[in-house]
């Protein structure tokens, strides 16, 4: 246990600005030279992403949908451990859940006990803002808002209106961030690439920079210092079965939940590869094929006829894989881009995916698979032609009713959109099982 400072990054609504001000905070914190911990409320993979580059550290998911209030503040516990300065993201606004407050950013500042700070868009707004403070303050008094940081702001004189607003409601003012182009974080559609197409870095310590000049992190750090301790129940090991287990992971395939690959490294050696670059699967018991940004790399990907030979062998010959969303793509007959152009990939399932009039898909996902429960999260902008493929489980939204995303099965090779969390209970082994 150390004395750390602990908090939670949330806003009024999306689109108020917290991921900027997550990752600001994240590089400045870290260019002090701080051991800083990035968490993510909810089943974002690519926030996640941009915190991992921002902090140096691996940023973790906890989501109360995925899984259980223990499960979150086991895995809080264990990143927070060793760590000087804890931040969580929070997602959408406060309150907002899968159904009404469950699985809000608001459950998990209860469930673990830190303080929130709201991100509030001040764009056309003044003394205003003390009416929505008052009422985000005293909606659900078990929580601890402690702070604002507000967005979009037009000067100082534009600031001193709204210091005086959370002075009304007993808020203190952190600081805030004046409108600036350059430190907008994109639009998270499938055609960003966090990695080339965008200087991740570069923005990373613009916004920082201004988070030092605008926002009063000394302060933010001292008002959320405390100890942070559970008394975590003893959770039974997984047994080492001594499998050999391989990864995708390049440019192409890169989204994955953290605590999924730890949990792959209890029961098997791990090891990754890379669809791009490799010619040949590595020896395997169990092959993962993520999501990630196929639809960017698409000729790299149907010229590297090596590796899409060595996969589709792989399958023939009974061999175990998983794979999701962009996974699933690239064992598709074709992946046509959003001009219609095919190209030609591993050619397990039938089928032609396709980036063309895009539109986006996305929600929790729950179903049933040999009596087995699985959790997981649907987002996705591409489309599957595949008329004759049917699936293998009837999938729910997190409210129970139906919904037409497919979970497909040849042979030993079981795929489809929606991405699991398998870090708690171990359902990816369980799958495959005779």
């Amino acid at each position: 246990m150390i004395n750390s400072s602990h908090f939670l990054i949330s806003a009024t609504s999306s689109g108020s600005g917290k991921t900027t001000v997550t990752l600001g905070l994240l590089r400045a914190i870290r260019n002090r030279g701080l051991r800083t911990q990035p968490f993510k409320c909810g089943p974002d993979y690519i926030d996640t992403k941009y915190h991992d580059q921002a902090s140096g550290r691996n940023s973790i998911n906890l989501d109360l949908f995925l899984s259980s209030e223990c499960h979150v503040r086991s895995i809080y516990t264990k990143y927070t451990s060793t760590s000087e300065v804890n931040i969580t993201e929070g997602v959408m606004g406060l309150f907002d859940g899968y159904d009404k407050m469950e699985g809000s950013s608001a459950r998990i500042a209860e469930l673990l006990n830190i303080p929130v700070v709201l991100v509030i868009n001040a764009k056309s707004m003044a003394y205003s803002a003390a009416a929505m403070l008052y009422g985000f303050k005293n909606f659900y008094k078990n929580i601890n808002i402690v702070g604002a940081i507000f967005n979009f702001v037009a000067s100082e004189s534009h600031y001193n209106f709204l210091k005086e607003a959370c002075q009304e409601v007993g808020i203190e003012a952190l600081g805030y961030l004046p409108k600036n182009t350059a430190i907008e974080v994109p639009s998270r559609h499938l055609g960003l690439s966090l990695d080339k197409e965008y200087r991740f870095d570069e923005f990373a310590d613009n916004t920082a920079s201004l988070v030092e000049k605008y926002i009063n992190i000394d302060r933010l750090l001292s008002i959320t210092r405390r100890d942070v301790v559970f008394d975590i129940p003893e959770v039974k090991d997984q047994v080492f079965q001594n499998m050999r287990i391989t990864v995708a992971s390049d440019e192409a395939f890169n989204f994955v939940y953290h605590e999924n690959i730890e949990y792959l490294k209890q029961i098997g050696i791990v090891t990754f590869f890379s669809p791009l670059k490799d010619t040949e699967l590595p020896d395997a018991d169990l092959v993962y094929l993520p999501g990630g940004y196929p639809e960017l790399f698409l000729n790299d990907l149907s010229a590297n006829e090596a590796m899409r030979q060595s996969i589709n062998r792989y399958v023939e010959s009974g061999g175990k894989l998983f794979a999701e969303c962009g996974g699933m793509m690239y064992l598709s007959t074709t992946i046509a881009d959003k001009d219609g152009t095919q190209y030609p990939m591993v050619d397990i399932f039938k089928q032609n995916a396709s980036m063309e009039n895009m539109k986006l898909k996305l929600g929790y996902r729950q179903f049933e698979y040999k009596g087995i429960p699985v959790k997981g999260h649907e987002f996705h902008y591409s489309s599957v032609e595949n008329k004759d493929a049917f699936s293998i489980v009837q999938q729910y939204n997190a409210k129970g009713a139906a919904v037409d995303a497919k979970l497909m099965r040849y042979k030993n090779a079981i795929a489809g959109y929606t991405h699991l969390y398998w870090a708690e209970n171990g359902c990816i082994l369980d799958m495959f099982a005779d």
